[in-house]
Order: C-alpha cells, then sequence, then structure tokens
C-alpha cells in the first residue's frame, strides 16, 4: 500500500528540501496544506523539480480563496510541471480562515455548495469535452475550452452532505479528525451515495494520520492533543467529526479552546482520543499503530502527518522512523 506525507512547513527545514528527503526515503506521495504565510502551488511546484517520481498533491486548498478556472488553470500546470505527478486536494477550510483571512462570506449561500460547484466546474475545466458552459446557484461559466489534463480531484469532506458531494464528484477522499474506528462507516456512506447516483469508479481514501514519535511516550500523545485540540476548538466541522465517538470530551475541548485556554483544551483530549485520531510513541509502537491504520479495509493511502506543535527533532524523527524504507 503507498505511504504518503504531508509535508510540515516549518522554519527550521527547507520544505523541498524534505520533500527531496522524502522520496529518498521511500513515500509515495507528497502533500501540501495551504493557510498563510507559503503558498502551497509555488512550493509543490519547487518540489517537483527537484524530485522524479513521487506524486505531489495539495492537501488541501480552499475552495473560496481560488475561482473554479483557477484552480483548474493550477493543477493543469502543476500536472505538466511534474510530468503527470500531481493531484488536486481541495476542502472547505473554516469559517475562521474564510471570513476573517480572505474577506470571503463562508454563508454564500453555504460551503457545501460551494465546494460541489467548484469541484463540479474543475472537472469540466479539466476535461476534454470542448467547450465549458456552466450555469450554477454561485458560479456561471460561458464558452471556454476544457484543458484536457487527467488531474484527480481530492474533496476534504467530514459531514454526509460533503462526502455525498465525495461520492457524486470526486477521486479521492481525505478525511481529517474522522476516528479510526469510524472511517469504514464514514466511507460506506461514500460507496451508497456513489450506488445510488449510478457511479462506478474508484474512490481513494486517504486519512491525515497525525504522527508522532519519541523515546518518550507520553511526550508523543501530548503533542497529538495538542494537534486536536487545535482543530476542535477552531472547526464546528472537526469537532462534530470528533464527536461522532466522542461526544462529550469534544464538546470540552471545544468549549476550552474558544474560552482561551489552550491547555485545558489539550489535557480534556483523553487517551482514548489520542488512539483513536492519531499514532504516539516510540518507533516500533508508532509503526505498529500506523499499520492498523493502513490495514482498516477502506484506506488506499494512509498520509503521515506531522503536528504543527510537534518539536523539530520530533517532526524529523518521525518522518524517518514512519517511512516505507524504515518500516519494510
Amino acid at each position: 500500500m503507498p505511504t504518503d506525507l504531508l509535508l510540515p512547513q516549518t522554519a527550521d527545514r527547507d520544505t523541498t528540501e524534505l520533500g527531496v528527503r522524502a522520496e529518498e526515503l521511500g513515500y509515495d506521495g507528497l502533500w501540501l496544506g495551504e493557510l498563510w504565510g507559503t503558498s502551497a502551488v509555488v512550493r509543490l511546484t519547487d518540489i517537483a523539480a527537484r524530485t522524479d517520481e513521487v506524486k505531489l498533491g495539495t492537501a488541501i486548498v480552499n475552495v473560496f480563496s481560488r475561482t473554479p478556472a483557477v484552480l483548474a488553470m493550477t493543477a493543469a500546470t502543476l500536472d505538466r510541471v511534474s510530468d503527470g505527478r500531481f493531484r488536486l486536494g481541495v476542502g472547505t477550510s473554516t469559517r475562521k480562515a474564510v471570513e476573517d483571512l480572505h474577506g470571503a462570506e463562508w454563508e454564500d449561500p453555504n460551503p457545501v455548495r460551494r465546494a460541489h460547484e467548484t469541484i463540479e466546474l474543475v472537472r469540466a475545466f479539466l476535461g476534454d469535452e470542448g467547450r465549458v458552459n456552466y450555469e450554477g446557484e454561485i458560479f456561471e461559466v460561458r464558452d471556454f475550452p476544457s484543458l484536457d489534463a487527467d488531474v484527480p480531484v481530492y474533496h476534504a469532506a467530514l459531514g454526509e452532505a460533503n462526502r455525498r458531494v465525495v461520492a457524486r464528484l470526486c477521486d479521492g477522499w481525505i478525511p481529517h479528525n474522522v476516528p479510526f474506528p469510524d472511517l469504514d462507516e464514514n466511507f460506506a456512506y461514500i460507496r451508497e451515495k456513489m450506488e445510488t447516483a449510478g457511479r462506478d469508479a474508484t474512490v481513494d481514501v486517504a486519512p491525515y494520520v497525525p504522527a508522532a514519535v519519541s523515546d518518550d511516550p507520553e511526550g508523543a500523545r501530548d503533542v497529538i492533543r495538542g494537534h486536536v485540540a487545535y482543530y476542535v476548538g477552531n472547526g464546528r466541522g472537526y469537532q462534530r467529526a470528533v464527536g461522532q465517538r466522542f461526544p462529550d470530551a469534544a464538546d470540552a475541548v471545544a468549549e476550552a479552546w474558544r474560552e482561551g485556554d489552550r491547555d485545558a483544551a489539550a489535557a480534556s483530549v483523553t487517551d482514548e482520543m489520542v488512539a483513536a485520531l492519531g499514532v504516539a510513541g516510540t518507533p516500533d509502537r508508532a509503526r505498529e499503530q500506523f499499520a492498523a491504520v493502513a490495514d482498516i479495509d477502506c484506506v488506499t493511502r494512509p498520509m503521515v502527518t506531522i503536528p504543527s506543535n510537534a518539536p523539530a527533532e520530533m517532526a524529523e524523527r518521525t518522518i524517518e522512523e514512519l517511512a516505507p524504507s524504515n518500516r519494510d
């Protein structure tokens, strides 16, 4: 099974150099997120020029800050630059990022509708059916040529409405903060809606697998606690995803975070939550835990994900220890 890596973006290590090293370690795919400070598109272009075979993707760029046309043009260009290695991963992001950073309207008309129309239009632009015309609730496009670029489109969907978008339109699903024991059930909903829509396709499942490797297992678990607290506290979608298995604990984490008590929020992430939402411990234990996630029936390409709160030394060790070259 392929093993991918979500490249961390830190001041301690050049991301391109890390991408080159990750290819040497045997990672099959490299993904890059984008929130603020660094363009994932520019950085992935640099990585594409310095690597040979590893797959490349965005995980994720949001569907508010670029139009469908810009996303499609960007994806087609990155695919050419990388000799066919690029995958476009998109998502709705969070209300905080959309409204307070990009100045867009989160409820215009709603994020799921925007995701649906964006992905539908991106696929049309990337297709080979000639002129693109589209009339939706948000976007209208008239008479522009398609780009004839074979770029898979992935969606970081959490709730049922967004997972229906995956079922109808996407080549891949990128779940984040969906408890690992619930992945099969959540994906079964996607398969059910694919059958209802009469769609016969293979959908990649590439879950974020937050990971921390250390000789201090409790320190590693604390990194996962901080990661979970950050996302549950900042996004209602993440809170609901975690809450499907841990409703009371997810509410406690979110409440503490939104009251400004970050330490209490992290402390509210239980050991059971850490085990269901991340990989943490010594190298051998972390490899065992990662293998268990990879063995989940629906998972096709698990994504080693380094929490942003991980110390630099822990981050690099995690990448090394969970690399395919060290797990074979």
